[in-house]
Formats: structure tokens, C-alpha cells, sequence
């Protein structure tokens, strides 16, 4: 059995086992004591614990990983100079999907009207919600840019880490042989790092059973009832922007068939579901984005870390309905001028935001102060924001390489008989027995 199978058995398996542990609780069926076992030592604990091991063994390596490959990249990259055209195109991409993404979600909301007759308890969830204070959009745009490189790395700040490391990489290119031994320094240290993350992907499975074994045990299927109209026109953008929107632009801007990068790409998505975080699915994309998709690792490098950070289509869509929902709760009108603001708002904020699981409800409330809705809105949508978050983690990714292989394709660094190899192998994460899925 593949990696990726054992991963979706994983996915099932812990579904099934939530929802039973949460019909369990919801009915009483064997009484106060057996649901107190099953929460206290099951739920929050023995799920829990595991679950958030493996989020923070994953994290573990991501900052390692960002920074290793990313220099290693800019690297190979400056020699050409390359890395400015490259940058332009990468982020242009981003923010252009991310623009669509938010408009397209604003459009269904306006036409299926979700906030329209959402019932008291809704009312009574949003009143006891505490919203945290959000940063000004101009504190999160100068934030990008770091004054300490080992702060962003202890804290974790994907744009600063990559900030830095793309000049260290562009430094290291202008030195000659000095800068030579270095980059190949960093060559060697990023296959020990990839071995690294090869190691903890055995353990994918157990990992993604923990965690949706507790959030549908904390979540059931009661809660999509009561919100079940905003939940589905969420789902319904995502999905309309996964397979419609990136079908499009990577058939219009590269001529590749969108069909082959969904395929190859279904085991990360699946994993990318489990995990909740584009950032902790980082070691995941790049190998697939260049086993899979033949992308050159150069570019690779340089797309995916950045797109886990700034790439938050999955995201900007949760906001456009999350915002319409909320403005038709409480009977607010926003008017034009405030959707557009949402769309600035939004494509803005993305680019400043983690890659990590929640992180939506944060730039949700930095949208909803732009144009005078009140915060306790959020407490409304936030039941269903956890499964919601799962499914625009998938579509994140998917965007990131879709981004990848248009950016390859212009760059002449995407290898077209791997895209296209029908009978591909598994995609090793190093060179050795760990893989990242089977055909």
C-alpha cells in the first residue's frame, strides 16, 4: 500500500471514528461516564496529543526547509539573472488569482444570498464571540520585510525568512569561489533536510487520523445544518475556483492540459485537507510540484515556499462570503465601493498572512473593520470555519502549482514528458524509500 492510499485510509478512517465519537456524545447513548472517557482520554487527549505532534514535527521542518531551498534556489537562479523577471511573474500570478478568487466568492454570495434568515443561535454564537484586534493593513505590508533574520526564523515569518533568504541566495551568486563552496553547502544541506522530512512523512498516516478523528468529534454534522446554506456557497467558490479558474489560466498562459496537473496533484491535495496548513504541506507540494509535474527545482523553490505564504485564494473566497453573510445578518449595506474594498482588502492582507491553520478569521476581521462590519460576525461563521478551512488549504496548494508550472513553462524549466508521464512513480521526497504517494 502507497503512501497516499494509507494517507486517505487515514482521512476515513478518522472521519468515521469523529462522528461516531461525536453521535456518541450528542446522544447520551451509554451514558455520562463512557462520553467522558471518550472526550477526556480520546478526543482531548490521546487524538489531540497526537495530532498536535505531528502539525509540530512538520513545522519543525519547515523553516528549514523554506530557507535551505530557497537559497539553494536564488543561487542558481541570480547566475542567470533571472530572479527579478522571476519574482514579477510569481506574484503578479498570486495576487491576480487571489483577486478572482475573492470576486467569484462575492458573486455567488450576492446571488444565493446566504445571511438571509440565519436562525437565533446563530445570533447567540456571535454574541459570545471575542474577537481579536487586527493589525493595520500598512503594519502588515511593512512587516514583510525583516530587521532580525534569526527572529523571523524563531517566530516563524515566512515572508521575512524568504525576504532573506533570496538575498543571501543573490549574495552568494556574486561571490565567486567563496560563494560557490557555500551554495554547495547548501545543496548537500538541503538533501539531508529533504531525507529529514522523508522520514516524518511514514507517519502521515496516524497523523491525519488524530487530527480529523478530532475535529469531527468536536464538530459532527449538527453544526453544517444550522449553517448549512453558507457552508455550501463557501464550498461551492472553492471548488468553482480549484477546477475552473486554474484550468483556465494554466490552459491560457502555459498550454498544458489542467487535467494531469489535478491528478497528480489529488495526493497532496488530500494531504494539504488533513493538515489544515499550507506551510506544513510545503515539503509535500515541492516534491510533487517536481517529481510530478516536472518543474525545475530552481523555480520550484522559489514558487511554492512563496505561495504558502501569499497565495490565499482558499482564504480570500472564506472572506468575500464570510463579509456578504455577515452584512446580510445584521442588515448592513456596504454598497459598491465596499466590495471593491473587500477585494483590495483581501489581496492585500493575503500577502502578509501564515500559512497556518485559522489564520482566515484573523484577515477575515482586518475585512470586515475596512468597511464597518462588526467583528462579532465572525462568531457566527466560526463552527463550520474548521472543515471550511481543510478544503481551501487544498485549493491553496493547488494554486501554488498551478503558479509553478506557468512559471516554469515561460522560463523554459518545466520538464513537459514528466508533466505528461502517464505511468509516473511514486514521488520520492529524497532519492531514497520515502515517498510523497503512488500512482
Amino acid at each position: 500500500m502507497g503512501l497516499t492510499t494509507k494517507i486517505l485510509v487515514g482521512m476515513l478512517a478518522g472521519i468515521a471514528v469523529g462522528c461516531l465519537f461525536n453521535f456518541l456524545n450528542m446522544s447520551q447513548l451509554f451514558g455520562a461516564g463512557v462520553n467522558n472517557f471518550i472526550n477526556l482520554y480520546l478526543t482531548e487527549g490521546l487524538f489531540d496529543i497526537i495530532g498536535r505532534i505531528f502539525i509540530a514535527s512538520l513545522k519543525l521542518m519547515v523553516v528549514p526547509l523554506v530557507l535551505v531551498s530557497l537559497i539553494s534556489g536564488a543561487c542558481a537562479l541570480s547566475e542567470g539573472s533571472r530572479i527579478g523577471p522571476l519574482a514579477g511573474k510569481t506574484i503578479l500570478l498570486y495576487m491576480v488569482t487571489t483577486a478572482i478568487a475573492i470576486t467569484l466568492a462575492l458573486c455567488l454570495a450576492l446571488i444565493f444570498q446566504p445571511g438571509v434568515g440565519v436562525n437565533e443561535a446563530a445570533a447567540a454564537a456571535a454574541s459570545a464571540f471575542e474577537p481579536k484586534e487586527s493589525p493595520p493593513l500598512s503594519e502588515v505590508l511593512v512587516n514583510i520585510f525583516p530587521t532580525n533574520p534569526v527572529a523571523a526564523m524563531v517566530e516563524g515569518n515566512m515572508l521575512q525568512i524568504i525576504v532573506f533568504a533570496l538575498l543571501m541566495g543573490y549574495a552568494i551568486s556574486r561571490c565567486g569561489e567563496p560563494g560557490q563552496r557555500i551554495a554547495a553547502f547548501f545543496n548537500d544541506l538541503n538533501t539531508v533536510v529533504l531525507r529529514m522530512v522523508g522520514v516524518l512523512m511514514v507517519f502521515a498516516p496516524y497523523g491525519v487520523f488524530a487530527l480529523l478523528a478530532k475535529t469531527f468529534a468536536d464538530l459532527g454534522l449538527a453544526g453544517l445544518v444550522q449553517l448549512g446554506k453558507y457552508f455550501l456557497v463557501v464550498l461551492c467558490a472553492l471548488l468553482l475556483h480549484a477546477l475552473g479558474t486554474y484550468s483556465v489560466i494554466l490552459k491560457l498562459l502555459s498550454g498544458l492540459n489542467p487535467l494531469e496537473l489535478l491528478k497528480k496533484m489529488r495526493p497532496t491535495m488530500i494531504f494539504a485537507f488533513s493538515t489544515a496548513s499550507s506551510a506544513a504541506t510545503i515539503p509535500v507540494t515541492l516534491a510533487t510540484v517536481e517529481k510530478r509535474l516536472g518543474v525545475d527545482n530552481k523555480i520550484a523553490a522559489f514558487t511554492v515556499p512563496l505561495g504558502a505564504t501569499i497565495n490565499m485564494d482558499g482564504t480570500a473566497i472564506m472572506q468575500g462570503v464570510a463579509t456578504v453573510f455577515i452584512a446580510q445578518f445584521f442588515g448592513i449595506e456596504i454598497g459598491l465601493t465596499g466590495f471593491l474594498t473587500v477585494i483590495l482588502t483581501a489581496t492585500l492582507a493575503s500577502i502578509g498572512t501564515a500559512g497556518v491553520p485559522g489564520v482566515g478569521l484573523i484577515m477575515l476581521g482586518m475585512v470586515l473593520q475596512q468597511v464597518g462590519l462588526p467583528l462579532e460576525g465572525i462568531g457566527i461563521v466560526i463552527g463550520v470555519d474548521r472543515l471550511l478551512d481543510m478544503v481551501r488549504t487544498a485549493v491553496n496548494i493547488t494554486g501554488d502549482a498551478v503558479v509553478s508550472s506557468v512559471v516554469a513553462k515561460s522560463e523554459g524549466a518545466l520538464d513537459e514528458e514528466t508533466y505528461y508521464d502517464a505511468n509516473y512513480k511514486s514521488v520520492s521526497i529524497n532519492d531514497n524509500t520515502n515517498t510523497v504517494g503512488a500512482h
